[in-house]
C-alpha cells in the first residue's frame, strides 16, 4: 500500500564556496596557520569546482517539485549563473535565495570569517523564513530521479539513512603505536579530523550509546528540534568558535538526527539509496555505475566527489549524462 504524500512545506539548503575566487583565497590564507598553495593538486581537489552547485540547484528544481525555497549559503559570493538559475526557479514556482554568512551569524559575528563547514552548518537553522522541515544538500550531491516528500519525511518525521555502529573508543593499539614512535624518536603524523569522529561527537551530545554513521546523502531536519536544543547558546558558541575544523566539534546534521533518534521521532533506512563516485579511472566503470543508477529504482541520489579530477573524456561523458537527465521531459 502506497503511503499518502506528506502535505508539509519543505525547503532545501545548500552550503557553497567558490574555491576559485581570488578574494576568498586571499581571505583564507590571512587566517590559516599554513598558507595554502591553491595550484597544488591536493588543494585543487579540495577547493576547485566546475559548476557542481549549478547542477545541484537544477536537479532540485527538476526532481523535487515539492521544494518551495532553495537557500544557497555563501560567504559574500554568488555563482556566475545565479540570475539564470533564479529565473529558472521562478518559472517552476520555486524561490532561490542567497544567504550570506553574516545573516546566519547575526549576533555571532565575532566568529566570522569562518572557513569551517562544521561551524557554517551549525548556523543553518537560523536562516530567516526557513520552514520547519528542510533538507541539507551538499553541492556535489544531485537528484537525478524524481523524489517526493516521503523520501525525506514520514508523518512529519525525518528519514535517517546510515549504519548503526559502536563508538570507536578502543585506543589501546593506537596508544601503543604512538609510544613506540616516541621511543624511536620518530615524528608522529598529525591526526586527521575524520567525518566519523564528528558524527560520534554529535551522537554523544544526544546521550546515545552508539551512533548512526551517515551516508553521503541529503539530511532531513526539523528546525524546532534544533531551536529547542540550543535555547541556551553556550554549546553552539563553543562549536562555531573554530575558523577551521576541529576534532572536538559536533556536526549539526548528525546531532539533529541523533536527537530525533533519542526522542523516537524518526524513520530509519539502512540503505543509502546513493550511487557514489570518488574515483574516475575507468570510463567503462563510470558508464556501468551510471547505467545501474538509472535502472535501479531504489537509487535516488548521486554524488560526484572531486568531479574536476576526472580526465576530459570521462568528465565530458558524465556532464553529458547529467545534462540529458536534466533536459529530459
Amino acid at each position: 500500500m502506497t503511503e499518502p504524500l506528506e502535505n508539509i512545506q519543505v525547503d532545501a539548503v545548500i552550503t557553497w564556496v567558490n574555491g576559485n575566487d581570488k578574494n576568498w583565497q586571499k581571505k583564507i590564507n590571512t587566517y590559516s596557520e599554513s598558507k595554502i598553495n591553491f595550484s597544488s593538486e591536493n588543494h585543487l581537489k579540495r577547493y576547485n569546482s566546475i559548476g557542481e552547485v549549478d547542477i545541484a540547484i537544477k536537479s532540485i528544481i527538476k526532481f523535487a517539485p515539492f521544494i518551495k525555497n532553495i537557500f544557497l549559503v555563501t560567504d559574500d559570493q554568488f555563482p556566475e549563473s545565479f540570475n539564470s538559475l533564479k529565473s529558472l526557479a521562478q518559472k517552476k514556482g520555486v524561490n532561490l535565495e542567497l544567504v550570506d554568512h553574516k545573516v546566519i551569524f547575526n549576533g555571532f559575528e565575532e566568529y566570522l570569517p569562518t572557513f569551517n563547514s562544521c561551524s557554517i552548518i551549525s548556523m543553518l537553522f537560523k536562516i530567516p523564513n526557513l520552514s520547519e522541515h528542510f533538507i541539507i544538500f551538499n553541492d556535489d550531491t544531485f537528484l537525478m530521479k524524481e523524489v517526493s516528500v516521503n523520501d525525506f519525511f514520514i508523518n512529519g518525521e525525518p528519514i535517517i539513512r546510515g549504519e548503526w555502529q559502536p563508538f570507536n573508543e578502543n585506543k589501546t593499539l593506537r596508544k601503543s603505536y604512538r609510544e613506540v614512535l616516541t621511543f624511536l624518536n620518530i615524528r608522529k603524523k598529525k591526526d586527521k579530523i575524520s567525518f566519523k569522529t564528528l558524527q560520534q561527537n554529535s551522537a554523544k551530545l544526544a546521550q546515545m550509546d552508539k551512533y548512526v554513521r551517515r551516508f553521503h546523502t541529503p539530511v532531513s531536519v526539523r528546525r524546532s528540534t534544533l531551536t529547542n536544543f540550543f535555547k541556551e547558546d553556550t554549546l553552539l558558541r563553543k562549536n562555531i568558535q573554530h575558523r577551521f575544523r576541529n576534532q572536538d566539534q559536533f556536526l549539526l546534521s548528525s546531532l539533529s538526527e541523533h536527537l530525533e533518534i533519542k526522542n523516537g521521532t524518526y524513520h530509519y533506512r539502512n540503505s543509502s539509496q546513493l550511487t557514489y563516485f570518488r574515483s574516475y579511472k575507468k570510463l567503462w566503470m563510470t558508464k556501468l555505475k551510471l547505467k545501474w543508477y538509472k535502472e535501479n529504482q531504489s537509487k535516488l541520489f548521486i554524488t560526484f566527489q572531486s568531479l574536476d579530477m576526472a580526465n576530459d573524456k570521462i568528465l565530458n561523458y558524465i556532464l553529458n549524462w547529467i545534462e540529458e537527465r536534466l533536459e529530459k521531459n
